[in-house]
């Protein structure tokens, strides 16, 4: 039987708007790798935001490209910065990543694919953590789709009430700095939730390894939605 979360989803696919300010005939992606096999990004690095913010526009410089792009299914070692994802002793924390990663500036706007409500949000102020972030509620046919915006600015979520329409194609938020956004280098956390499972305001966007089938089925691929990848130069 086919997935009727994924069917609605493709159904809609031609018809998203951009999540970021996009045009793929001037704008260039490059895809960023951050597994163990990534050698250029030290320990050092990451474990210093203003390194590993560096690091990101240097490389986005190097490649003349105005987005960083990947993470979902990307089994990461830069979760190790934050004892955040770290186990109690003797279990396996989580780096398998649920979302897709945009890199680029502080305050780039971030778009609704789709109208619909503000579900929930909060600014999850952790070091590792979301930072400011937004849940969107979203009807495809009767179909019950929810995308999660993490790492926003704080001025994103200021006077926002829960139940809040959003239109298809509204500027509702923007990329954050380090200090509101987790303490990480600018960029946005986007994720497809099918369940939230009564969460408000967050939703794990890592988890074990060992239970990536369960968690990849309840956060399908986001490209379903941002229809980037097909752009990033090899």
């Amino acid at each position: 039987m086919t997935n009727p979360y994924l069917k609605v989803l493709l159904q809609y696919q031609p018809k998203a708007h951009p999540v970021v300010p996009f045009n793929p005939s001037t704008d260039k992606l490059v895809r960023f790798d951050f597994t163990g096999s990534n050698t250029t990004l030290t320990s050092a690095m990451v474990e210093d935001t203003m390194l590993f913010s560096e690091y990101v526009v240097q490389q986005l410089q190097q490649s003349g490209a105005r987005y960083g792009i990947g993470g979902y299914g990307e089994h990461r070692t830069i979760y190790s910065r934050s004892h955040l994802f770290d186990a109690e002793t003797g279990t396996e924390p989580r780096r398998l990543h649920l979302g897709t990663d945009i890199w680029g500036p502080a305050g780039t706007a971030v778009t609704a694919p789709f109208a619909g409500t503000v579900h929930s949000f909060a600014d999850n102020h952790q070091r590792g953590d979301y930072g400011a972030t937004i849940i969107l509620a979203h009807e495809l046919d009767g179909i019950s789709i929810y995308t999660l915006y993490g790492h926003l600015s704080l001025k994103s979520i200021e006077g926002l009430e829960e139940g809040q329409s959003v239109r298809q194609g509204q500027v509702f938020a923007w990329f954050g700095r380090p200090e509101e956004n987790g303490q990480w280098p600018p960029h946005l956390h986007f994720q497809l939730v099918i369940d939230l499972d009564g969460r408000k305001g967050d939703y794990p966007g890592v988890c074990r390894y060992s239970e990536k089938e369960n968690w990849m089925k309840n956060s399908p691929e986001p490209d379903l939605v941002l229809q980037m990848n097909r752009f990033i130069s090899a």
